[in-house]
């Protein structure tokens, strides 16, 4: 029957001619053979009957092997995409230095003369933009300790963890899904409920509502795109676990806006060398919900996933020879220059955040923000200034601009 599945095996001549047969003979003629099939490996007597006394190990490991082969076969194109983000891992992790780059010159240093000239002032642009990280990861809860938990039952529980990811990865491969557990690793069940509290925490009956000061409402009213709100564009990373992050957060404002679509940016890739920051979405593809997403009735992420992102910027991962602070120059770049809308909504990672703020913020500022990372699931805005200069346009953040939402750092 495993036969039965292979492409190459339906398409001979004789399965062919053996379909225009009643379902019953087609039936019986499979089973036959398939009884054949496994007597000569040993694993039936030639009458379908049990085997002889016992099974050696090379009888077992015999059949053991065809088995894989037969996955492997039926599922050869995801099988081979799986073999190609291995090697690509692989290659990330002994030459890409996406963490390593020779520190700007202070955008301090550059506003200052800026904006203390009205001249020069008038010509500065301004976006808001508010950093929304994915919620917990099936890496993070494999690898990291998290706040959820202490060290020690981190320890004892890393071994069994680590093997139970394994196991899974196995079994996705063998069962031909475009998934994964490390690859792209998709978000967790903790972020899930993580994510779920945002998404819970933006609706209108949220009973904070009543404790939000005026600004706070109107960065509120701009995540779930208010009528009347100030206009807001959804962008992401290409990453699984920041779309399934975008997809559930945001599900009301997506339901009452049918044309509202998120949009996948490439430049918004996680800084890191690690196979959880490789997109395991072919280019211009639509992204498939994980185990994970499929497994939640929170949302309907495929249905968000097909009608209302848009990955025609997608065009795969990030390039070995890229690093941080080249596709956050690009980031800014393509903020100011195609995209309309002066709030923008960011779906992203804690090292890509904590990262921008490094870089764009005036480094005689010590804000917590260059520190620690923006929680699972938390909401931070900010403003970012464009200003035109011999050397190109340079972006800073304007420092008394950040302001918690929701989660903080």
């Amino acid at each position: 029957l495993v036969c039965w599945q292979i492409r190459p095996f339906r398409r001979c001549r004789y399965a062919r001619s053996v379909a225009n047969h009643q379902h019953h003979h087609l039936t019986m003629t499979i089973a036959s053979q398939a009884t054949d099939l496994l007597a000569s490996v040993g694993i039936l007597s030639s009458d379908g009957g049990l085997p002889p006394p016992a099974l050696d190990l090379e009888t077992l490991l015999r059949a053991t092997v065809m088995f894989v082969v037969c996955c492997i076969l039926y599922s050869l194109p995801v099988f081979l995409h799986r073999i190609k983000l291995t090697i690509l891992g692989i290659a990330y992790l002994l030459f890409c230095n996406d963490k390593s780059w020779k520190k700007p010159q202070d955008p301090g240093a550059i506003f200052e003369p800026i904006l203390t000239n009205p001249t020069t002032k008038a010509k500065v642009e301004k976006k808001t933009l508010i950093f929304v990280r994915h919620g917990e990861s099936n890496w993070n809860d494999t690898f990291n300790k998290g706040h959820h938990r202490s060290a020690l039952v981190f320890v004892l529980g890393f071994v069994p963890g680590l093997i139970k990811a394994v196991m899974y990865e196995v079994y996705l491969t063998l069962t031909g899904q475009v998934d994964s557990w490390f690859f792209d690793s998709p978000i967790s069940n903790l972020g899930l409920s993580q994510v779920d509290e945002l998404a819970k925490f933006l609706s209108g009956n949220s009973p904070d509502a009543s404790k939000r000061t005026k600004e706070e409402a109107v960065f509120v009213s701009i995540l779930r795109g208010d009528a009347g709100a100030p206009s807001s564009k959804l962008l992401c990373s290409s990453l699984r676990r920041a779309l399934s992050t975008m997809a559930c957060s945001f599900r009301e404002r997506l339901a009452r806006n049918p044309d509202d679509k998120i949009l996948v940016v490439p430049s918004l890739q996680e800084i890191s060398r690690n196979p959880d920051t490789l997109s395991i979405t072919p280019a211009h593809h639509t992204v498939q919900a994980s185990f994970v997403d499929r497994s939640s009735k929170v949302c309907a992420f495929q249905d968000i996933y097909t009608k209302q992102t848009d990955m025609s910027l997608h065009i795969g991962n990030k390039p070995i020879k890229t690093n941080g602070l080249k596709r956050m120059d690009e980031f800014c770049d393509f903020v100011f220059s195609s995209v309309d809308e002066d709030n923008v909504i960011i779906g992203g990672h804690s090292i890509y955040f904590r990262s921008f703020f490094r870089t764009y913020l005036p480094y005689t500022i010590d804000h917590v923000s260059k520190k620690r990372k923006v929680v699972n699931a938390g909401c931070v805005a900010l403003t970012l200034l464009k200003a035109p200069t011999p050397n190109g346009d340079k972006y800073m953040i304007d420092p008394k601009s950040i302001k918690v939402i929701y989660g903080g750092f």
